[in-house]
């Protein structure tokens, strides 16, 4: 691989803020600075954070990172998160088998 190439991997480790526009009556304010900081930390931590909140109200949260190409873009929007988080449990269901006792004994 060369090193320019942007990777597939996904860094959920990686810092993070999660952040709320303001609203009123759950629609965005057009007329405000732009979201606040809910949260410092990782990208997992936002993600967790994202999915705990109410599913009428997720497209007021934003998550901002570290671009990670082609696949985590600056800022995370609600429409994506979701298909994050399905990533990120896949991920770990695939490390906890490929891991496991059984994977080891064909």
């Amino acid at each position: 691989m060369i090193e320019s190439e942007p990777s597939n991997k996904i860094d959920f480790d990686a810092p993070a803020t999660f952040r709320k526009w303001p609203s009123l009556n759950c629609q965005r304010r057009v007329d405000s600075n732009g979201p606040y900081l809910l949260l410092d930390g990782t990208l997992d931590e936002c993600i967790r954070e994202f999915l705990a909140k109410p599913t009428v109200t997720r497209h007021l949260y934003e998550i901002h990172t570290s671009p990670q190409t082609p696949l985590v873009g600056e800022v995370v929007s609600a429409e994506n998160v979701a298909e994050l988080a399905h990533l990120r449990d896949f991920l770990a269901r695939a490390a906890a088998a490929l891991t496991s006792p059984a994977a080891e004994n064909p």
